[in-house]
């Protein structure tokens, strides 16, 4: 259909009250498993990548990194029937978001979090005033990624979590497209060791103060059954714990519309990966060996398209 401006793709999500996963890629099978689930279940597609796998695909040059992965996904928007974004995701370092918004990437995020509020605004703001220039959008994050479980206190929590009225400030003096706000998550496969505890509460305030769409990072379910089946064929993945899929529904239903999905596909590909190599030990050409991996990474994009209300809307 179109390569689009992300914020395009979100703002519908946001008026529909639905949320658009975003798929972090770091090779082709991921892509084509990617697109692939996209376009059977007729959802908008934002795929992500970071400054990794931007250095990674550009033999550690940033713009030539971006610009092949530019050169793929909007080459392959044109040639499907459903609207694709492309984003950088955790944008900490300059020259690579300027990368990547030279490169045209529909959006980035300016990672600032770990600074405080009014450096945080300092160095959003500008990054919003490079990007609008050039017709792309903005996200950036308030608050900390770290899990929070119902033991912790009051301060504590207080201190990683987005502060509301904080975040309605943040806005109005950045001018940033999308919010992610800071409500328990964290990056990994190991995100809790009790039980997951969101502050829905708090993402509600942060909705009615911004009325943007809003994201969830760290928010990878971390399928049991592929856990199951890595670690069956010699990987170490033991004691992981994701956000369960019912608690990402509710989430949506409190506004968040993208959620970031990584490390679960990294986790589908690992198990095929690994099952294809111990069933067929001869097998030397990586476009077999690979495709179980890529299979089951498809199977995670269309599930996880399906909760989070994604299909059918493209």
């Amino acid at each position: 259909m179109a390569y689009v401006n992300t914020k395009e793709i979100l703002d519908k999500a946001n008026k529909e009250f639905y949320a658009v996963p975003a798929f972090n890629i770091n090779n082709l099978e991921f892509f084509h498993a990617i697109v692939e689930g996209a376009v059977e279940e007729r959802a908008p597609l934002i795929i992500e990548t970071s400054e990794g796998a931007i250095k990674y695909a550009g033999n550690g040059d940033p713009f030539r990194g971006a610009k092949f992965f530019v050169d793929l996904v909007k080459g392959y928007a044109e040639s499907v029937d459903i609207p694709i974004s492309l984003h950088l995701d955790h944008g900490k370092n300059f020259s690579f978001i300027v990368a990547a918004i030279k490169a045209g990437y529909t959006s980035v995020m300016i990672d600032a979090s770990e600074f405080p509020f009014e450096e945080n605004v300092e160095r959003t703001a500008e990054i919003v005033k490079i990007a609008h220039a050039a017709g792309v959008s903005v996200e950036a994050e308030l608050g900390r990624l770290k899990g929070v479980e119902d033991n912790v206190s009051v301060d504590e929590r207080d201190a990683v979590l987005v502060n509301p009225d904080e975040a309605g400030r943040f806005v109005e003096l950045t001018g940033v497209d999308f919010l992610a706000p800071a409500i328990g998550t964290s990056h990994g496969a190991f995100k809790f060791k009790g039980e997951a505890k969101l502050d829905f509460e708090r993402l509600k305030k942060v909705k009615e103060l911004t009325g943007l769409p809003l994201v969830l990072h760290g928010a990878s379910s971390v399928p049991e059954d592929l856990v199951e089946l890595a670690n069956q064929h010699g990987a170490k993945i033991e004691g992981a714990k994701g956000v369960p899929p019912e608690m990402l529904k509710e989430a949506v239903r409190y506004g968040i519309n993208k959620v970031n999905t990584d490390t679960d596909l990294r986790i589908a590909f690992v198990a095929g990966l690994r099952k294809s190599l111990a069933d067929d030990p001869a097998q030397f050409d990586p476009r077999k060996y690979l495709k179980l991996g890529k299979e089951y990474v498809k199977k995670v994009v269309k599930e996880r398209l399906r909760f989070l209300g994604a299909a059918g809307k493209a």
